[in-house]
């Protein structure tokens, strides 16, 4: 009777474990809606795009994000975003990174944005995370050490050289306006960035007491107004970029903190070290960040005053995340529309 008892369990929990693993690759793969196709204006300029290089195009507007399983969803909505809200939707390239230490999600990945966007024009490429994964330091927030967030400081790297200029996006936004406007900011001539900055944060909690402390390090602010700035929306030269070889000057700032640790936060540290006070500022419209709620407690949070063109779940609080334990912050209601994932009923049906 033991016997029959313990084979029925285990024939049991084999049947849920298959269904259960089924349903996961549904959710994953299958799980979300094809996304209209979205057409250019009259007043759009005619790009030809040859497949073999379609990348290259000085006149498309490059768009760069990183592609995960965890967040496919929030980079899902983003895309769409985007999309919706350009006016030449078609003149749009997207370059998408994924970590080469996980092959088979590439192939997922792809499926995926294939499946939703048949008409996007995109690349997807590796990123070795391997020798970066050795520099990261943990932070206050374990979803900060993921080696791919740190794939930004590498993009002059990975994407092809013929790419002059690209805006780097998080996955966790979404735009209600134009990103050509974004992507055509002229950069000051001695900047390599262009983000919005805000000076009215304190910017010296970012850094450790004993950085501070260390003559040698705190000098390193001298002379620049250093302000902070939100590394998830970004227009970066590429050009400038490699030729001032940034990529060293970050990595050298992760060495030294894996030998003393000077700041707290996951990858904005190293960029503000070389890049704060030294930004073209933008107009804060395009990066209406800290909707995720702060990152110990989660609270809500309110839009910053001002017109908006561009909102972002920075934080602990994802609002699919939120949406799906039915307990959403106010504003998640307007990331709500650009969700592509199936409902309950559409997958069964």
């Amino acid at each position: 009777m033991k016997f029959q008892f313990a084979l029925l369990l285990c024939v049991y929990v084999s049947v849920i474990l298959f269904f259960s693993k089924h349903t996961l690759c549904i959710t994953i793969e299958e799980g979300f809606k094809e996304a209209p196709k979205f057409y250019n204006s009259p007043t759009c300029k005619t790009i030809v795009f040859f497949h073999s290089n379609q990348q290259c195009s000085i006149e498309a507007v490059h768009v760069a994000m990183t592609l995960d399983v965890s967040y496919i969803r929030g980079s899902m909505a983003a895309i769409l975003s985007v999309l919706q809200h350009s006016s030449c939707p078609e003149n749009i390239v997207f370059h998408f990174i994924a970590s080469s230490s996980e092959p088979s999600s590439k192939t997922v990945l792809n499926r995926i944005i294939t499946n939703s966007f048949p008409y996007l024009k995109y690349q997807i490429y590796p990123f070795n995370d391997e020798p970066v994964a050795g520099l990261i330091s943990t932070s206050i927030r374990s979803a900060l050490d993921c080696p791919l967030n740190y794939a930004r400081t590498y993009l002059a790297d990975i994407l092809p050289v013929c790419i002059n200029r690209v805006v780097y996006l998080d996955s966790d936004l979404i735009l209600v306006d134009d990103i050509a406007k974004l992507a055509s900011t002229p950069l000051r001539s001695n900047t390599v960035i262009a983000a919005p900055e805000y000076c009215n944060a304190n910017f010296s909690i970012y850094f450790t007491p004993s950085f501070w402390s260390n003559p040698s390090l705190s000098l390193t602010f001298a002379n620049r107004e250093a302000c902070y700035f939100n590394t998830g929306v970004m227009v970066i030269d590429l050009q400038r970029w490699r030729s001032g070889e940034y990529t060293t000057m970050i990595r050298e700032w992760m060495e030294l903190q894996k030998r003393m640790r000077i700041y707290e936060l996951g990858s904005l540290p190293p960029f503000l070290l070389v890049f704060a006070g030294r930004i073209t500022p933008v107009d804060h419209r395009w990066n209406q960040h800290g909707l995720g709620g702060d990152n110990f407690r989660g609270l809500c949070r309110d839009l910053h005053p001002g017109p908006v063109s561009l909102l972002h779940w920075s934080g602990k609080g994802k609002p699919w995340a939120r949406l799906d334990a039915n307990r959403p912050c106010p504003l998640d209601a307007l990331w709500a529309p650009y969700d592509l994932l199936k409902t309950r009923f559409a997958l069964e049906s």
